[in-house]
C-alpha cells in the first residue's frame, strides 16, 4: 500500500530527484494552471518541487515506513548532489542550501534552482526533526516517534524550549513486541 504514494517513475534515483509528475504540461490542450507557464521539467511542471517531494518523504515517515522515509530524505539532501565533483557539475548550486526544485530534462537533469529563496528548507528541518527523528512539542509536552533506519542504534539530540535544556538519548533496540518504549531519566 505505502509503495503506490509515490509512482516509481517519479523517483529518479540516477539523477537525485523525485518529480512531481511526469510528462510535463507543453503539448497537452489540459491548463493546468501557472505551472504550465514553466518550461518542461522545471519546477512544478515535471521537474522535483522540493516542497512535494519532502511530504512525500514525511508521508512515508507517517506511515512508519522507515525505508522509503529515509529514501526519499536520502535522494531530495542537497549533501548527496556534491559527493563528487561530477555531482556537484551537475547540480551547479550550493550543496549546503535546500533547491526548490532540481530539473528533469537535458540538458540540465539534475540541475538545482532557486536555492536562497524557498521556504523548502524548513519543510526539510521540520522533516529532520519531526518526522524522522520524531520530536514533537504540542503546547507544554514533548511527543516521541522516531522513524529510524534499522541499522540506526541511535542519536543524540539537545533540544531547547524556552529556558529548558534538554539532553535527549534515543537508542533503537530489538523488542520481540516489535513495540516502542521510552524512559526518561
Amino acid at each position: 500500500m505505502a509503495m503506490e504514494a509515490v509512482d516509481e517513475r517519479l523517483v529518479r534515483r540516477e539523477h537525485g530527484l523525485i518529480q512531481l509528475l511526469d510528462p510535463p504540461f507543453d503539448k497537452s490542450d489540459l491548463n493546468p494552471g501557472y505551472i504550465k507557464g514553466y518550461v518542461p521539467g522545471v519546477r512544478e511542471n515535471g521537474g522535483q518541487y522540493t516542497h512535494a517531494a519532502i511530504w512525500a518523504a514525511m508521508a512515508f515517515a507517517g506511515l512508519r515506513d522507515n525505508r522509503r522515509a529515509w529514501e526519499l530524505f536520502t535522494i531530495i539532501n542537497p549533501v548527496n548532489h556534491a559527493r563528487s565533483a561530477k555531482k556537484a557539475a551537475i547540480y551547479k548550486v550550493e550543496p549546503y542550501v535546500v533547491a526548490a526544485d532540481v530539473y528533469a530534462v537535458p540538458p540540465h537533469t539534475g540541475r538545482g534552482g532557486w536555492t536562497w529563496y524557498t521556504g523548502s528548507a524548513a519543510w526539510m528541518y521540520r522533516l529532520i526533526v519531526e518526522s524522522l527523528l520524531g520530536l514533537e512539542r504540542e503546547g507544554d509536552k514533548l511527543w516521541f516517534t522516531p522513524c529510524l533506519p534499522p541499522d540506526w542504534k541511535g542519536f543524540k539530540l539537545h533540544y531547547r524550549y524556552r529556558e529548558t535544556f534538554y539532553h535527549i538519548a534515543v537508542s533503537q533496540v530489538s523488542d520481540d513486541g516489535g513495540g516502542m518504549r521510552v524512559s526518561v531519566d
